[in-house]
Parts: structure tokens; C-alpha cells; sequence
């Protein structure tokens, strides 16, 4: 009776036919392990779909209007900080009240870009009350008013120290936080003081394929009172919503859609399998070339 033990060790086309078969069997299981993993992963990622994508949906003929019913006319608050620029004859007078805007200060860098420092102008803080302080006048207060009306009032009191002045105000810090599923996450310093919720998204670079448009969170904190509201992007009726208009210090949120969360969470967890099944294959293949030796 032959040994087969023997056999094998002393033929070596026997032992090359039987590590091609075992290196065979191991990437065919390998690569079963792979498929079905790249599997899990596409059960578990939900389809994207149109209609979870467009904006404003609703009636879909070629035309058709809509009256505007929202306005907003943003008023001075405390704690604004405000540009004035005044005009007049006297070239030496202008200085004296035009000061406070060449001063500089330090600030933070809100922009697109991200952090980093900037130099601005310190311009006129409003106190609690609704006031500024300017040179000669005194207080002046403001609080409530447009920047408009502000610059008629701050005009009436020059006339008593500026023949024929002009009065130009613009709040400097009017601003918006955009962060979550947009490209740009970030502080934008908006200078016209008026922006919609659609505008403030174009800029931060519209929203990422896993925003989730139907469900943008709106933080709005005004009077002592900090409100959480929720906004459909894929339903026209934010035209009409009083939320479409923003307001100095708003913060929006887009959070992802719950086909992210779970294509991150499968990913977190398949790629440590195929990664070792790809290290036992290859641990596999350099034992079977150590024997063959």
C-alpha cells in the first residue's frame, strides 16, 4: 500500500495542483465576502430622488404668479454696530464726526473663506436703550427705527453744527450662520441688510445632494426668545412663510438626509471586514509560498 503522505511530499506537480486549488478556493471565498459586503452597502443606501430634491414644487404649467405677502424692514437694535458717514461744506467739520468710522479694530473674518482676522471699522455701538453717542450732539437714540429714518434724525441734530449735512447709516453686522449639508458652511456679513432664506443658500454654495431640503432648520433669537423652525425647501409655501425673510443673527441648519447616516455607518463597518479578509487572503498566499519552498 502507497503512502500518500510520501506521494505528496515527493511529487511536486501534486503539491503545485494542490496549493493552486487551496489559493483558489480562498480568493473565490475572498471575493465572495467582497461582493456581498459592496451589497450590504447598497441595501442600505437608500435612492436619492427627484422629487426629495427640487426646490419649490407645486404647480408645473409654464407660468403662473404669486402675490407678494411678506415684507421685512429690519429696525436698529442694541448692540448694532453702524456706520455713519456725514457730509457737509466744511471739509474740518466732517472729521470731527467721522472719527469714530476711521478707527480700527481687529475682528473676525466672517466669510466664505472661513477664519482668520480682518481690520474693520469700529463705527457707533447702540446701547441698550436705542442710543448712540456722537461728538458735539451727544446721545442720539435710534433703537427702532430704520437706517433710513436714523439718518433723518441724526441730520435734524447736525443742523445745529454742519450747514446742509448728509447722513449715510448701514449696520455692520447684520449676519447669518450657514452650516451642515451646504458647500460653504459659514458667517456671511450680509450689507444690505435684507437677504432671503433661498439667497443665503445660493451663497453658501446651495446645498450638498444629502441636505435634506424638506426639514432646514431655522434658529431665530429675538427678544428674548429663541424659536426652532422647521422649513420645507421642496414646497412653495415658503414664499408666503414670515420665515422667509431673515434676520440679523438667524442661524440655519441643513441636516443630512438619514441615507447618509446609514451609508456612513455600513461603510464604518464593511471596510474593517474587507480589509481583513484582504490581509487573511494575502496571509493566506505567502504561507502557501513558504511551504512550496
Amino acid at each position: 500500500m502507497i503512502n500518500s503522505k510520501i506521494v505528496y511530499k515527493e511529487n511536486p506537480f501534486i503539491q503545485l495542483k494542490f496549493m493552486n486549488k487551496i489559493l483558489h478556493i480562498s480568493l473565490r471565498c475572498g471575493l465572495y465576502f467582497i461582493l456581498l459586503s459592496l451589497a450590504f452597502l447598497s441595501v442600505t443606501t437608500s435612492c436619492v430622488t427627484p422629487k426629495t430634491i427640487v426646490y419649490f414644487q407645486g404647480d408645473t404649467s409654464r407660468y403662473s404668479s404669486q402675490i407678494v405677502t411678506q415684507k421685512y424692514i429690519p429696525v436698529i437694535q442694541p448692540n448694532d454696530l453702524l456706520s455713519i458717514v456725514v457730509g457737509s461744506l466744511s471739509a474740518e467739520a466732517n472729521v470731527v464726526f467721522n472719527t469714530p468710522n476711521e478707527f480700527t479694530t481687529t475682528s473676525v473674518n466672517y466669510s466664505a473663506g472661513g477664519g482668520g482676522a480682518k481690520v474693520q471699522p469700529l463705527g457707533y455701538l447702540v446701547d441698550s436703550d436705542g442710543s448712540i453717542e456722537i461728538p458735539l450732539v451727544g446721545k442720539v437714540k435710534i433703537g427702532g427705527l430704520r437706517t433710513t429714518d436714523a439718518a433723518d434724525t441724526i441730520r435734524t441734530r447736525l443742523l445745529n453744527y454742519l450747514k446742509e449735512p448728509s447722513v449715510i447709516v448701514r449696520n455692520m453686522n447684520f449676519k447669518v450662520s450657514v452650516l451642515g449639508e451646504v458647500k460653504l458652511p459659514a458667517i456671511y456679513v450680509i450689507p444690505d441688510e435684507k437677504i432671503t432664506l433661498p439667497e443665503v443658500l445660493s451663497i453658501a454654495g446651495d446645498l450638498t445632494i444629502y441636505g435634506n431640503r424638506s426639514n432646514v432648520m431655522l434658529i431665530r433669537e429675538e427678544n428674548g426668545k429663541r424659536e426652532y423652525i422647521r422649513i420645507d425647501l421642496t414646497s412653495r409655501e415658503i414664499f408666503d412663510s414670515p420665515y422667509y425673510y431673515l434676520h440679523k443673527n438667524d442661524v440655519i441648519y441643513v441636516e443630512p438626509v438619514k441615507s447618509k447616516m446609514l451609508d456612513t455607518d455600513a461603510r464604518l463597518r464593511t471596510i474593517p471586514l474587507i480589509a481583513t479578509i484582504v490581509g487573511g487572503i494575502s496571509t493566506l498566499g505567502i504561507l502557501i509560498i513558504n511551504i512550496s519552498k
